[in-house]
């Protein structure tokens, strides 16, 4: 019965891992994370109607395994490339239980300094896991990553709908990170302007001059979305 426990959380995370990439500027990390767990998932469903049911500590070795590439890949991209943050705090959900469960199944036969040294693993372990949820479900806003998220999708001629260019923009500036938002509000400009919004373009024209105007952006910058919007037609999502 225990075994099923771990099933129902497989299932969960992955799932969740797959719902809310699509809240991400980059959602192919966690897309594939989840999905790799969810084929995991089906893999030990399976094994629990064979005539010999997979043991409990199979699942404990696949999700302390699987938690701790995932922890080492999601840190990562919370942190240095900035893509997404939602795969550490949820591998870090299975590293935790599985480490836990782990350590819980060897009490009896440890040592009074082994347990105590035990429980304080335990204890950094959840402090860790904490800040992970602090960090990537609970503050985890990307306004570069969503930038670089509309560059993409306008180069790809994609303005309007899900992912397009659009969207991206206008999730990525932020108040804690002042010195992006003239990026993402010159590209609403000018793409508003290009595609005949006037009056949004007047909008985020004014607020780019609050902001010091063109001049607080970088020329790199402002040539690589008039190129993206010069070398092709965008197409929106409704076309």
């Amino acid at each position: 019965m225990e075994t099923w426990w771990f099933l129902v959380l497989e299932f969960a995370v992955a799932l969740t891992l797959i719902s809310m990439s699509k809240r991400q500027p980059f959602p192919g990390p966690s897309q594939r994370y989840g999905y790799v767990l969810l084929i995991i998932s089906f893999l030990l469903l399976i094994g629990e109607t064979a005539p010999r049911p997979t043991g409990i500590q199979v699942h404990l070795f696949i999700l302390l395994t699987y938690g701790s590439l995932g922890l080492i890949r999601g840190v990562h991209n919370m942190l240095v490339s900035r893509e997404e943050v939602i795969v550490a705090p949820l591998a870090g959900i299975l590293f935790s239980v599985s480490a836990t469960a782990i350590m819980a199944e060897q009490w009896d036969s440890l040592s009074v300094f082994e347990e105590y040294a035990a429980f304080a693993t335990i204890v950094v372990i959840g402090g860790c896991q904490t800040w992970l949820v602090f960090r990537g479900l609970l503050i985890g806003r990307l306004p570069l990553a969503w930038s670089k998220a509309g560059l993409v999708a306008l180069e790809r001629g994609q303005v309007s709908g899900t992912h397009g260019a659009l969207e991206c923009f206008e999730k990525a500036w932020d108040l804690e990170e002042e010195h992006l938002n003239p990026m993402a509000w010159i590209a609403l400009q000018k793409i508003n302007s290009f595609i005949g919004n006037d009056a949004e373009a007047e909008h985020w024209n004014k607020r780019l001059s609050e902001a010091g105007g063109e001049d607080a952006v970088a020329k790199e910058w402002v040539s690589a979305i008039e190129f993206a919007l010069n070398s092709q037609q965008p197409k929106s999502e409704e076309e």
